[in-house]
């Protein structure tokens, strides 16, 4: 306990010197205050892990000092020592946010004693916090939320390959979240404190791209007015993110891979090589294997990409995250436009959870930020929603064979989970392979809770 820092306060010389004398034999360090004012004006300046305070003091009473210390720190522990041990008077140091209370004269050993509940309750909370933290990160990395199985994996392999240098292939459809991941991993790496550089290898001809990746020299080209640096070199000590690494047109994968071979490349005119120490992370909707049957991607350059490959499923491949998502936007977007939006309608949020989202994660951040300007109410409805999301109504009546199949299965499926359960909805939940939230969802989807034997 020698780490830990006690703040003594007592307008009494003796009582000082008495407890931190004791304390210091401890192995605690001590700084005494013979005040309360003064006893303040060391806490606001200096690291204090506990304030040991007598009650009866001429300026400022322990109780005045205990609240005016709960204001600068609510957390900071604080233990009241009274000569006067009414009842009374140790309600109203607990009811102030005391950690204890003691009496005169002080039982040094029941001092001892109270300082490690103190400090052994601080711990519990610390880890409490902490676990509570480490248990809500698992289920979200850099603005990317999901706790369905697929997430979670892809967020478990985040963090494992993050530290590592490797070269990491990151694929998924359209608005997944691809370059959130890449975010993620390079904030996750050593490299954090440089720069993560972005390059879309589909937003720009190959001319120009060549000269973003590698720069030029003055007079290289017409236009080239000034020596430039390019996407590499800003790089260097960082991360360079090629986003659309399959739109890379052919004579730019050769001289990508020299760059992942060598780890040198040249500017564009001129013959001086330029040694780079970059960490590469590709991304693509493509399908790589196909191009390269086409001729259309390098074999080698593939190879160089796919040390470490992360798959994004599709919004359609995860629906047991879609309330957490919606919820999750529904919030951002209300504080952002300052509205208050208590939530969904029903009839909203089941076209919400039934469609299927071509454009994945970002068209329901779309969708979600249009109804929250758009609504004139406190909840989105129907209407708030844009005409894709109400077609699918049409769709279902045309063809209700399907999702009425599916919902029959998912219910008996549920039903039997929470009869092998015993109705443990946790147990339920991981014999489904769903967490419990989603199950919570789909028990209230179905009225399943009265009666889980229910068809």
């Amino acid at each position: 306990m020698n780490c830990f820092r006690i703040l003594v306060v007592d307008d009494e010389p003796a009582q000082l010197e008495l407890l931190s004398g004791f304390l210091n034999k401890q192995g605690f360090e001590t700084v005494l205050a013979d005040s309360g004012s003064k006893a303040l004006e060391i806490f606001r300046l200096e690291p204090i892990d506990l304030v040991i305070t007598d009650q009866k003091m001429p300026d400022m009473s322990g109780l005045d000092l205990l609240k005016a210390i709960r204001l600068i720190n609510p957390e900071a522990p604080v233990v009241v020592i009274t000569a006067y041990g009414t009842v009374d008077t140790a309600v109203a140091a607990i009811k102030s946010g005391a950690a204890d209370y003691l009496t005169k004269p002080v039982n040094l050993d029941e001092l001892l004693y109270r300082i490690e509940q103190v400090f052994d309750r601080r711990r519990l909370l610390t880890e409490n916090r902490e676990l509570r933290e480490a248990l809500q990160s698992h289920h979200r990395i850099d603005g990317i939320i999901g706790e369905g199985g697929r997430m979670l994996e892809v967020f478990s392999l985040v963090r494992r390959v993050a530290p590592s240098e490797a070269t990491v292939l990151i694929r998924g459809e359209s608005g997944t979240g691809k370059e959130l991941i890449a975010k993620a991993i390079h904030y996750g790496s050593p490299r954090a404190s440089c720069a993560m550089i972005r390059v879309n290898c589909a937003a720009l001809p190959e001319t120009l791209l060549e000269s973003e990746l590698f720069g030029h020299e003055k007079g290289a080209f017409t236009g080239a007015l000034a020596a430039r640096k390019g996407r590499f070199e800003l790089a260097d000590g960082g991360t360079l993110f090629l986003d659309e690494i399959g739109d890379l047109p052919l004579p730019l994968q050769a001289k990508l891979l020299r760059v992942l071979q060598e780890r040198e490349f040249e500017r564009i005119g001129s013959g001086r090589p330029i040694r780079v120490n970059v960490r590469i992370l590709a991304a693509t909707h493509r399908d790589l294997e196909s191009l390269l049957k086409a001729g259309q991607f390098r074999e080698d350059l593939y190879y160089r990409l796919n040390v470490v490959t992360i798959t994004l499923p599709a919004l359609r491949e995860r629906r047991e995250d879609l309330p957490l998502l919606m919820d999750h936007f529904l919030r951002v977007f209300a504080e952002k436009n300052q509205k208050t939006i208590r939530g969904f309608t029903q009839e909203a949020r089941d076209l919400l959870l039934r469609y299927d989202y071509p454009g994945n994660v970002r068209e329901l951040e779309n969708i979600i930020e249009r109804a929250v300007v758009l609504t004139r109410d406190h909840v989105i409805g129907r209407a708030d929603l844009p005409l894709t999301t109400q077609e699918l109504e049409g769709e279902d009546r045309k063809q209700a064979s399907l999702p009425a199949t599916v919902e029959a299965v998912e219910r008996k499926m549920i039903s039997e989970a929470l009869a092998r359960s015993g109705g443990v909805q946790t147990r339920a939940a991981e014999i489904l392979g769903i967490s419990e939230r989603a199950l919570r969802y789909k028990l209230n989807k179905y009225g399943l809770y009265e009666d889980p034997n229910s068809e």
